[in-house]
């Protein structure tokens, strides 16, 4: 199996030594096409030759022993198969990167004399380069001649044999290495310490290291080089100077990057409506496979799960947290550390290449600090071979879809399939469930289990919907606030307790516009305005990263009267200030939290109470839980009403509840502001009750009337390209030919709202599966049509992207 996106495996010819020492799940490099290297992994090891071309030869064996087992393969296969995409696609995205060697080209110089008139200018800066270094890779070339097409020069100097190449493979993990510190075994004996204090009796540090050594060395454990230079107050070139003079001699050990260390505590009691629930979860068990647990904001889910996991760890067996936030991870990682301590590894992207691939090795090797994997994602792919339960906190999320690159998978439906593999349990938990959960429960696939009530019978936030329609009337709005949300904010700072404002939009305004002739700046790359970001001074575009200064005047008419529309969580950030001079605001969004730490750091002095107000994007709504929070600010709720999909109100709905159940979670009930033009909105009205049954069955109706989810199955096909005819002829040729097989379950050919991204124009197609259609027939009708499509000359440089369960 090699890592490209490929459908198929291929064969390779290995030595009958090879053939006994191989098995299933280790890594191989491989050469494939003309030169290059990859890692391919072993499928199976078999006797039949290839019949369309000739086995090559493997380079080497990168393992000692498997690094994906069985299982992991099979619900790889599953993935390409039932998602549409090709298990190369699959191997890459499950894989840390680490342990995907690439080849790198690189260029060595002939020793033969060369006559240097021959050369060209570029030539010959390589050629010269090569004086002074033994090797070239590409990389150093493209930096020496300042461009990026570099290869018809190496294949001139080649001809020219003036240099030849080779193919060198790296290995990028690298294990993390602590240095200690132990006495020379000249030393090791008693009665040499006085022969030893008088060595260094001149050298003031030097003995001063020593007296510090022995105090460490008395706890019987091994020192490490940074301690002792922290105890002594020494700098390491004293210690080294021990070392040369064969009095200290340095060690290495191989550590883990990631531990925690901590007191473990017990688990909490539970409450009588917890208790309930706990028991209904392991009856459904029995009968029931995947359990959906719906209990409302600050129900205590967690401590469930804290509880069902320390019976499944009692029996021996792994536990898969997953969530669909990094930014859950932080808290969630701390509440689960004071239980389980040290048995628990997070798994996701914000953690560095080699983290990831010492939580592999240990889940793969079932180590005791791998027993319960947090994670993101990606961490359904990981090497199981215990599992005993999985957990989908907030299964309704979105972000368990991967959109793009392939594959395209939901992770909860992934878990899902994995659990049944493992015989394990799954159990979905929700306050605000999806619809499609929601529906399997009561058509009786999953174990329903509800759970009303707030942990300490905390009352759920009173809700208020704020007409802002009538206020800009009034003239009651002072900024994006109206007075009521003001009053309420600074009722609550006056109590001491805390704000969060959501408005789901990052930078400080989406469009730019000149008041003169109304022209907006737009992205070059794009189709869509470029979002203003005041803090850079720069206009930025949230699809393509493209960037540039904000201009001083309008670049169509040349009149400096710039003005902006819209606002976004940096303007509401600077308004506040204005409004709130004394009190400390912080915000969180994708432009805050970068780096490894952003989300710890923001999330650490909110509960720290070091931030009065926060205001953030829908990073906020998910399952976090701050204990002096007592007010949340919705401040356009119509930004996510009117949004074309099928899906928004049944998202909006999810996201605002989510939003509100920040409010009142540990003392009293809290309150919730919604800013609105339409208060009197079906969902608004749902949310302002949390009547999530009426949602549902409103939404429900809707669907089956038109076709949706989850009564059909949705497929969607995108085609992507730089030449709008080219993909206007493709999808239009390719609508046709659907049309034919599925008559009028296909929809389209339509442009999605931004129709040019990265200068590729979009156009798409959705394929509606009927309820006794079967899913098979109809993916392998549809990879017929794709193989024809894909055999038109014209059509061929189209991308063709399928994606199953579009939603």
């Amino acid at each position: 199996m090699l890592p490209i996106p490929l459908q198929k495996t291929f064969t390779y010819s290995v030595t009958k030594e090879e053939a006994d020492f191989l098995q299933k799940g280790m890594r191989v490099a491989v050469s494939f096409g003309k030169s290059k290297i990859y890692t391919a992994l072993v499928f199976a090891i078999h006797q039949q030759a290839p019949e369309l071309y000739e086995a090559k030869e493997i380079h080497q064996i990168l393992d000692e022993k498997p690094i994906v087992n069985e299982q992991q393969l099979k619900h790889w296969q599953w993935v390409a198969s039932y998602y549409m995409c090709s298990l190369g696609d699959v191997y890459r995205a499950a894989l840390p990167s680490a342990f995907l060697l690439e080849s790198e080209t690189v260029i060595y110089k002939n020793e033969a004399s060369i006559d240097e008139s021959i050369l060209s200018d570029q030539e010959f800066l390589i050629f010269e380069a090569l004086q002074y270094q033994s090797q070239l890779t590409i990389h150093q070339i493209v930096d020496i001649l300042g461009k990026k097409t570099v290869l018809p020069v190496i294949n001139s100097l080649i001809e020219k044999s003036v240099v030849y190449i080779k193919e060198e493979i790296y290995e990028t993990y690298k294990p993390k290495l602590i240095k200690y510190v132990r006495l020379h075994a000249d030393y090791a004996g008693e009665n040499e310490l006085q022969s030893l204090l008088e060595l260094v009796s001149r050298a003031k540090k030097q003995k001063e290291v020593l007296l510090h050594y022995f105090q460490l060395a008395s706890s019987k454990k091994p020192i490490k080089a940074k301690d002792l230079e922290e105890k002594s107050g020494v700098s390491s070139a004293v210690i080294k100077a021990l070392v040369d003079k064969n009095i200290f001699e340095f060690y290495h050990i191989q550590t883990d990057r990631i531990n925690f260390l901590g007191e473990t505590n017990s688990i909490k009691e539970l409450s009588e409506a917890q208790e309930e629930a706990f028991n209904s979860i392991k009856e459904s068990f029995k009968t029931k496979a995947v359990t959906l647990l719906h209990g409302v904001t600050g129900s205590g889910k967690t401590e469930i799960y804290v509880k069902l996991i320390k019976e499944v760890l009692a029996n021996g067996k792994q536990v898969l947290f997953l969530l669909p936030e990094i930014a859950l991870t932080t808290q969630i990682i701390t509440r689960l550390q004071n239980f389980f301590g040290n048995q628990i590894s997070v798994f996701h992207s914000k953690y560095s290449i080699n983290e990831r691939v010492e939580v592999w090795n240990n889940v793969l090797e079932n180590k005791s600090k791998a027993q319960i994997i947090l994670g993101a994602r990606s961490s359904v792919f990981l090497p199981f071979s215990n599992l005993g339960l999985i957990v989908v906190d907030e299964e309704h999320e979105s972000s368990y879809k991967q959109f793009e690159p392939s594959p395209r998978y939901n992770a909860r439906d992934a878990a899902v399939v994995l659990g049944h593999q493992h015989r394990a349990h799954v159990l979905l938990g929700s306050a605000t469930p999806s619809l499609e959960s929601c529906f399997n429960a009561k058509q009786n696939k999953y174990g329903f289990v509800e759970l009303k009530r707030r942990f300490g019978n905390i009352q759920l936030p009173k809700i208020e919907l704020i007409d802002i329609k009538e206020k800009y009337k009034k003239k009651l709005m002072n900024g994006h606030f109206s007075d009521r949300l003001l009053k309420m904010i600074q009722e609550a700072l006056d109590e001491k307790e805390q704000v969060i404002l959501f408005q789901n939009r990052r930078g400080f305004s989406p469009v730019v516009e000149c008041t003169t002739c109304g022209v907006s700046p737009q992205c070059p790359n794009c189709d869509v305005s470029l979002t203003y970001h005041k803090f850079r001074k720069e206009l930025r575009c949230h699809y393509c990263h493209y960037q540039r200064a904000m201009p001083s005047s309008c670049g169509a008419c040349g009149s400096a009267t710039l003005d902006t529309k819209g606002f976004g969580t940096e303007q509401i950030e600077l308004e506040l200030k204005e409004l709130f001079p004394n009190h400390s605001i912080g915000r969180m969004d994708l432009d805050t939290t970068r780096g490894k730490y952003g989300y710890q750091k923001i999330i650490g002095a909110f509960e720290a109470q070091e931030i009065d107000i926060l205001v953030g994007t829908q990073m906020l709504s998910k399952g976090l839980d701050f204990e002096n929070v007592s007010l949340v600010g919705i401040l356009n709720a119509d930004s996510m009403l009117n949004f074309p999909d099928f899906r928004a109100h049944e998202r909006a709905f999810q996201l605002m509840v989510q939003v509100s159940g920040r409010a009142g979670r540990s003392k009293k009930q809290g309150n919730v502001a919604i800013q609105t033009y339409n208060p009197y909105h079906q969902i608004l009205q749902q949310v302002s009750i949390n009547n999530y049954e009426e949602m549902y069955k409103e939404q429900l109706q809707d669907r089956w009337q038109f076709h949706y989810p989850p009564y059909y199955r949705l497929i969607k096909i995108t085609l992507k390209h730089k030449d709008y005819n080219r993909v206007d002829m493709g999808v239009n040729w390719l609508a046709q030919a659907l049309q034919n097989v599925f008559r009028e379950n296909v929809l389209g050919p339509t442009a999605p709202a931004v129709s040019r991204i990265r200068n590729q124009y979009i156009k798409n197609l959705i394929i509606k599966i009927p309820p006794k259609q079967s899913l098979d027939k109809t993916k392998k009708q549809l990879q017929k049509i794709k193989n024809s499509f894909e055999a038109v000359k014209d059509f061929r440089a189209i991308r063709f992207i399928i994606d199953v369960d579009a939603y």
